[in-house]
């Protein structure tokens, strides 16, 4: 097979080219910086081996790597996710003719079980909002959380024209299409209290800091962390207040493909996945969001 010259066979250049192919696919750029700090590692961890380029790697290379992963303290999950990283990046130089033959290919994925996402209690989040009722900022968060099931990427982006009377406007983005939300009174109300006492600024971001700066992934995080702990919520982390929107509004007999268009799955099944974990799922159709 002739080799294609366009994808270089230095395999940290190559990393660099498959970066690129992972963003003209336009996969998200979570993944994308999951996928680029994969085959950094293991670009590191193959120089050090005294390999530099692509053809160079066998099949004990990988597995050598895996065990590795495992004894520095990686969970089985992560290591399973570097590993599929690693197996999609060398498809990607099979399918481009840099090398013939994928030395990843009779590398098994390590098996582990999942855990359930963490769907809190009436509660649960009633005690979240009582002691963050009086940071408005947070408190408005919580509330998108909680009523709309937004992504806290999603959040995180939101403009002050992102919401429109009873709608949240949620941009395209990446391979995500645009969708409506709608807002019920309680979200509305903690929205307009925030935005009552937001500080001046030229940022066009609904949410941002005292300096006047967008509030940003890592900042939101910590803060619902830190409002889940004076909470006494345990096992609980700033995506699982998305989750408890799906699932409570599954419960309460919304229509599955509904909720799925509202919180923007891209597969029916994800969604179908939360059923699961309900033990008493409505079985009537209900096309009014419940409030939590």
């Amino acid at each position: 097979m002739a080799e294609n010259t366009t994808i270089d066979k230095k395999l940290v250049l190559a990393q660099e080219q498959f970066v690129h192919y992972l963003q003209n696919l336009g996969r998200a750029s979570a993944t994308i910086l999951a996928y680029g700090n994969d085959i950094k590692q293991l670009c590191a961890f193959l120089v050090k081996r005294g390999k530099t380029e692509a053809n160079q790697v066998d099949v004990e290379d990988i597995k050598t790597l895996q065990a590795e992963l495992t004894t520095q303290g990686y969970t089985t999950m992560t290591v399973a996710r570097k590993l599929n990283s690693i197996k999609t990046f060398f498809r990607f130089l099979v399918k481009e003719g840099v090398i013939v033959a994928n030395p990843t290919q009779s590398v098994k994925q390590p098996k582990y079980q999942l855990n359930p996402p963490r769907i809190l209690s009436k509660m649960e989040y009633r005690a979240l909002r009582d002691v963050c009722r009086d940071d408005l900022r947070i408190y408005a968060i919580v509330e998108l959380f909680l009523q709309t099931g937004v992504r806290i990427s999603e959040l995180a982006n939101l403009a002050l024209d992102d919401v429109q009377d009873n709608l949240l406007y949620v941009k395209a983005y990446e391979s995500h299409p645009v969708r409506d939300i709608p807002l019920n009174k309680a979200c509305k109300q903690a929205i307009d209290q925030w935005l009552e006492i937001r500080p001046k600024s030229h940022s066009k971001s609904l949410f941002i800091t005292k300096t006047g700066k967008p509030f940003q992934v890592r900042n939101i995080r910590t803060s619902i962390d830190r409002y889940l702990k004076l909470a006494d919520i345990k096992g609980a982390k700033v995506n699982d207040l998305r989750h408890t929107f799906i699932a409570h509004q599954l419960k309460a007999g919304v229509p599955l493909v509904l909720v799925s268009k509202l919180v923007g799955h891209k597969r029916l099944s994800t969604t179908e996945k939360y059923l699961e974990l309900l033990k008493d799922n409505a079985k009537s159709d209900n096309t009014q969001l419940k409030e939590l």
